[in-house]
């Protein structure tokens, strides 16, 4: 189950690599909850989002705010039905031009092939600073 997991995880990740938000929303479950760790005063996607719906508006809110300028899941692991992901990226902010340079620590719960809940933690203090400008 967990190499099904990891699978499942690395494919959204490609996916969102292509741009393909619509494969990634498609294998949220229907009460999926979405949660960037962070202050919603600081970044406008530092928040929790619910249902498919709330991760589709999780995307555009990154669409309007940022540009990607890396973005690396490195490495993976699996327990029960988690998989945790550390990373690194780096994006510029649309608004000041001011960028971010940051590892991450993604963690998503699988549950009957779907994303169940997924956790970011990562600097959340480069994103207010620069948010800010």
């Amino acid at each position: 189950m967990s190499n099904a997991n990891v699978s499942l995880v690395q494919s959204l990740y490609a996916a969102f690599g292509r741009g393909d938000i619509a494969t990634v929303v498609a294998a949220m479950a229907p009460d999926v909850v979405w949660t960037l760790h962070g202050r919603p005063i600081d970044h406008p996607a530092m928040a929790t989002a619910k249902g498919p719906q709330g991760v589709q508006k999780f995307f555009a809110i990154i669409a309007d705010t940022q540009t990607a300028t890396a973005f690396s899941p490195q490495q993976f692991y699996s327990v029960d039905d988690k998989v945790f992901v550390l990373g690194h990226y780096a994006w510029t902010m649309k608004k000041t031009g001011k960028k971010v340079d940051t590892d991450w620590v993604h963690i998503f719960t699988v549950k009957a092939g779907t994303v169940a809940t997924f956790d970011e933690f990562a600097d959340t203090a480069q994103f207010a600073d620069a948010m800010r400008g």
